[in-house]
């Protein structure tokens, strides 16, 4: 079957209107689920995906600077740069062989910000049915802080969230829809990010709304498929052309441990950007 691939969103604004048009069959269940499970009414959520999710951030107490500074992200990173002068802490031997007076040298720290790197980031959409909600909540909140500290150094950074998996397991056919967040150089709508990477009702209820919208046929399969089994696996080339060297986060699981909590989820996040290479130890 055919249709289990839609054509990249390169807009927020696009997948809200294809996420929110009207089911074509009548037993989708994007505005059926229980808001405890979904995490929101379907008007609560349409109006989130519309307006933001920065209540988020205040429920917690704190900002995306004050979280940035917890995950020990900032700005600049520092780096040991070498310096000659007439002293030092070591000899730099060449120099001294070829009589420069400046021959000695010493390490010396340096703030610098990676100005100018150009990021991708896909976030998968989707997850267990059986995540608790503080789970999606901070890995959500974690990402958007990883996400805000990059484009706060200045980088041009475009994220973008994907659903993806299986919707038939004997033929094996796949399924996937990605929508641009946050293109790259516009500015940060944080509750829009928020809302996107944050809210059990992203994937809860617009991301089954997206689905229960297409042709009976494909919205029907969906249904039948409980909308996706796994693996649940996004990939680069789900984006547009010219869309180069993304990284693909991790599908949050149930059995996941590094989302228990904020901090943990921070702590990971940091060792993401210095895996990424984007932070220094």
């Amino acid at each position: 079957m055919s249709g289990f691939v839609l054509p990249p969103m390169l807009s927020w604004q696009e997948f809200l209107d294809a996420a929110t048009a009207a089911p074509s069959i009548t037993n989708g269940r994007s505005r059926g689920y229980s808001s405890d499970w979904a995490g929101a009414s379907w008007e609560e959520a349409v109006r989130l995906g519309r307006d933001g999710w920065a209540v988020a951030l205040r429920e917690a107490d704190i900002t995306v600077g004050q979280l940035r500074e917890r995950a020990g992200l900032g700005s600049t990173v520092t780096v040991l740069e070498p310096a000659w002068d007439v002293t030092g802490s070591e000899v730099d031997i060449g120099a001294y062989l070829a009589g420069v007076p400046e021959c000695m040298v010493d390490a010396v720290p340096r703030q610098v910000s990676r100005r100018g790197k150009v990021i991708t980031f896909v976030i998968p959409m989707s997850y267990s049915a059986k995540v608790r909600h503080e789970c999606i909540v901070n890995r959500g909140l974690a990402l958007a802080t990883l996400c805000a500290a990059i484009i706060e150094a200045g980088h041009s950074v475009e994220i973008w969230s994907g659903d993806a998996g299986i919707v038939d397991q004997e033929d094996r056919t796949r399924y996937s829809a990605v929508v641009r967040v946050i293109s790259a150089g516009e500015p940060l709508d944080v509750g829009r990010l928020i809302f996107a990477t944050a809210h059990p009702a992203m994937c809860r209820r617009l991301a089954l709304g997206l689905w229960d919208a297409q042709r009976p046929e494909v919205a029907l399969a969906m249904r039948a498929a409980d909308y996706g089994w796994p693996p649940f696996e996004c990939r680069a080339e789900d984006l547009p052309d010219g869309v180069t060297d993304p990284y693909v986060f991790p599908y949050l699981a149930e059995d996941d441990t590094q989302w228990n909590d904020l901090d943990t989820a921070l702590d990971w996040c940091h060792r993401m950007f210095v895996e990424l290479g984007l932070i220094e130890e």
